[in-house]
């Protein structure tokens, strides 16, 4: 991994961040189920919610707490049961 790539794992939920040349990136998954959370590079826009880090975009958040919600909802957890690993802690607006 590099310096912009983290891993974090809790109560059978795994939270990936990784950055791409356009987003940054973070997936859940549980169970084989997943939710990703993306923003652009820059970090300024809107999170997008997606079923997985290539999916069809469900929803736009400004606060990374609402896309927590909705990301938790797809896996059926609580969004205090994510695991946000450091570098995706800044998310949002």
């Amino acid at each position: 991994m590099t310096d912009a790539e983290a891993t974090a794992t809790a109560d059978g939920v795994t939270g990936t961040y990784r950055e791409t040349d356009t987003e940054r990136l973070l997936t859940f998954e549980r169970d084989g189920m997943t939710a990703a959370i993306a923003q652009n590079i820059e970090g300024y826009a809107m999170l997008k919610v997606r079923p997985s880090a290539d999916g069809d975009e469900l929803e736009r958040y400004y606060g990374f707490d609402m896309a927590l919600d909705h990301a938790a909802e797809l896996l059926g957890v609580s969004p205090h049961d994510l695991p946000v690993p450091e570098p995706a802690t800044d998310m949002g607006m």
